[in-house]
């Protein structure tokens, strides 16, 4: 028997329901990007908002679009859109029963109607999280106007990026007149609501449309959000969890998460559901500091430990965090160097790191090193170059993002060779590739090439070379001894 709207009478009284009739709600959100984040973020305040507010949450209902695959919205369909969601904590699971979808689409299917769902003037809100790489975004920040994927967006009858989408549904709502709905970027930016707006006015304009993105930078709210939650990829002891702890119900798209759960969103106009009815949501007239502070001490000692964590052998964050070496090396990357221009006193600082450092060792979160490390030309910058960019300007230590770099580098190299045992997803995987090959044994010019690149790693750093040789000298040390025996006497003279 499968978890669905009929047998919700039949799930045992551990697991917590929705405080509503899921039949009777109504959409309001539509949400560009239905993955596991998703499912454990933006939909989990929003169920505990609709719970709160009783019949007048009953409007804030999200219709939730897959973007590449079919995959995930028909098995939603199957259930009537629920879904268990697992809070994973270090010796305890509890579930949820996730209701607040109330419909499930593919974007590029013919009946998705995405545009004209935006356009309707009962969506108040679109959310997105399409990962970074899905905003096609230059080093710079700028919609890459080369990117395939635009191309082809800016003549096809429907579109298929998420800005293309917003393009035509902003378009139907500005030829008809209506009030633009707030478009909510969820995604791991840099002030991601104001760079999310001037990538869809560029697309606009790509198209021809000058007047349309002139009246999207007037009248359209982009606030700034910032988002924290750890979500790995669903597997199968996901699935029998759920089945176990539904009471035998089979659930075939359980999402898990950790405890923890931060949203900080910019303050904006309109109506919109009561999200900090859900602990660790709040509205604030400035996200930048809460994003810096998660985009580099989060994010970028995350992409360390992935990196430097396949290289020697460990296959989750939670190992890797574990590992004394890695490990090591990750807190001392992330308290020393991730915090250039993060406006925290030290004791907020510290205590931040330390409840990071926690979070990545949770036992119970299977985050893949793989999965983690996926999109590294796309995050680089933000996450590890802007604060290396910081440190070098005020001599203060790098030797954390040299290492970083490194181990990113190292992966494609290995690739190159056939010798890594997964296929690093990254936009920008052929071109990494065939720089490995052109440069094989040249670490030196390898790692020139790769800098110079200025869609992955933007403009030249201070001290340029040096910085250049210093990753060199590392990709040597990888060349010529097994990766643990690196990082350990990395570790051991830190």
């Amino acid at each position: 028997m499968q978890l669905c709207r009929q047998t919700l009478s039949r799930v045992q009284d551990t697991v917590l329901l929705p405080e509503f009739d899921p039949a009777q709600l109504r959409p309001g959100i539509v949400h560009l990007g239905c993955g596991n984040f998703h499912r454990a973020h933006q939909v989990a305040a929003t169920q505990a908002a609709i719970g709160a507010m009783g019949r007048e949450g009953l409007g804030w209902g999200i219709v939730s679009a897959t973007m590449r695959k079919p995959d995930l919205a028909q098995a939603l369909g199957q259930q009537d859109n629920l879904y268990a969601l697992l809070t994973r904590g270090p010796r305890k699971t509890a579930a949820t029963v996730m209701a607040s979808i109330t419909d499930t689409v593919f974007a590029r299917a013919k009946d998705a109607a995405l545009a004209e769902r935006i356009a309707d003037p009962q969506t108040r809100i679109v959310t997105l999280t399409v990962t970074a790489s899905g905003y096609y975004l230059t080093a710079q920040g700028r919609l890459d106007a080369r990117a395939e994927a635009i191309r082809a967006d800016l003549t096809a009858p429907r579109p298929r990026t998420a800005l293309g989408i917003l393009a035509r549904g902003l378009a139907l709502v500005r030829k008809r007149g209506g009030v633009p709905p707030v478009i909510l970027c969820c995604d791991n930016l840099s002030e991601n609501g104001q760079t999310l707006r001037q990538a869809v006015m560029d697309f606009a304009s790509l198209r021809g449309n000058d007047a349309l993105a002139e009246w999207i930078g007037v009248h359209v709210q982009f606030p700034d959000s910032m988002v924290d939650r750890i979500v790995p990829t669903p597997n199968a002891t996901d699935r029998d969890d759920a089945r176990r702890l539904l009471g035998g119900l089979s659930d075939v798209a359980p999402v898990s998460a950790e405890p923890w759960f931060q949203w900080v969103i910019g303050r904006f106009e309109g109506d919109r559901p009561r999200w900090e009815a859900h602990s660790g949501t709040r509205f604030v007239p400035d996200v930048g500091v809460f994003e810096r502070a998660k985009l580099q001490m989060l994010n970028g000692t995350h992409m360390l430990l992935a990196y430097a964590g396949a290289l020697a052998g460990l296959d989750t964050v939670a190992a890797a965090a574990s590992d004394s070496a890695v490990g090591a090396l990750a807190a001392r990357f992330m308290r020393l160097e991730q915090v250039a221009d993060v406006a925290l006193d030290e004791a907020e600082l510290d205590e931040y790191a330390v409840e990071l450092m926690r979070r990545f060792r949770n036992p119970s979160i299977a985050h893949k090193v793989e999965r983690v490390g996926r999109n590294g030309s796309a995050k680089l910058v933000a996450r590890v170059l802007r604060p290396m960019r910081a440190n070098l300007e005020a001599g203060a230590e790098v030797a954390g993002a040299h290492l970083l770099v490194a181990c990113w580098i190292r992966w494609f190299i290995l690739h190159e060779r056939g010798a890594l045992r997964f296929a690093p997803a990254d936009p920008r995987s052929e071109t990494l590739v065939r720089l490995c090959a052109t440069w094989r044994g040249d670490h030196q010019g390898l790692v020139g090439a790769v800098l110079a690149r200025e869609d992955m790693a933007g403009p030249a750093l201070p001290a340029h070379e040096t910085q250049v040789a210093a990753i060199a000298a590392l990709l040597d040390s990888f060349e010529n001894m097994p990766a643990p025996a690196v990082l350990a006497e990395l570790a051991r003279q830190s």
